[in-house]
């Protein structure tokens, strides 16, 4: 097997991001097979990689944030004139029925970024995490992690194209992975996927012959959107994983 850099062996093991892995090998909390660890080192499969009491307790130290998304409202950096959801994270904001434990702090506010997009016009679930690992769980280039969405529409739509937006569909020149699509009611879809291409389902209805009048994300993996009211966000409890 050939050498990789350390960063990429740790975010591979699910230890950390590629980004959090220099910054702990840079503060000497990375060793491997017992001896402290340097900048772009590289290691073989086999080789003990361990991380300091301390890398852990900061990654413990960092939190995950449940936003209920408006209409309006970017993902990430602002743009256009329009706001980023993170706005919203004020403990004014914070959902009464949040049962985390977790008292907010504004440390809770530094490296906040999303994990995935949510389109301005859509509404529902979107993820802010100081975690690499919750990114990577969700966004990682091999995630399984399913996405789940209510996707109310406007046209009409033949069995075969019910079975296409299933799966046969291509967007850029790249075909899709099988989703699960189903009617919920008479106008509106349930959508599973495993991929996040841009406007990926707004594209794929038009692809069909369908308009979206409007969408919003209730599920993440395991995590459901339930009762977070609409512009309302709550932390990650301990216990949930995506």
């Amino acid at each position: 097997m050939e050498p990789v850099r350390l960063s990429k062996r740790l975010a591979e093991l699910g230890l950390c991001s590629r980004r959090e892995a220099d910054a702990y090998i840079e503060k000497g909390w990375v060793t491997v097979d017992g001896q402290v660890a340097v900048l772009g080192q590289k290691v073989v499969p086999g080789q003990r990689i361990e991380l300091d009491s301390r890398a852990k307790r900061s990654q413990s130290e960092r939190v995950t944030i449940l936003i209920n998304k408006p209409v309006g409202y970017v993902s990430g950096q602002a743009e256009k004139g329009y706001q980023p959801a993170a706005v919203l994270v004020t403990p004014q904001n914070q959902w009464r029925g949040d049962d985390s434990r977790t008292r907010f702090s504004p440390e809770h506010l530094k490296g906040l970024a999303p994990a995935g997009r949510l389109d301005i016009d859509s509404v529902g679930l979107l993820v802010l995490t100081q975690d690499g690992r919750v990114a990577k769980t969700i966004i990682g280039e091999n995630s399984e992690v399913e996405k789940e969405y209510l996707v109310r529409v406007s046209g009409s739509l033949s069995d075969a194209g019910l079975k296409l937006l299933n799966h046969g569909l291509e967007l850029d020149g790249q075909p899709l992975l099988p989703a699960k699509v189903w009617w919920q009611n008479e106008d509106q879809l349930r959508f599973i996927l495993r991929e996040g291409k841009k406007r990926q389902i707004r594209r794929m209805c038009e692809l069909v012959g369908l308009k979206v009048v409007g969408l919003k994300r209730v599920r993440i993996g395991k995590v459901m959107l339930g009762d977070l009211p609409q512009g309302k966000w709550r932390y990650l409890k301990p216990n949930e994983r995506f």
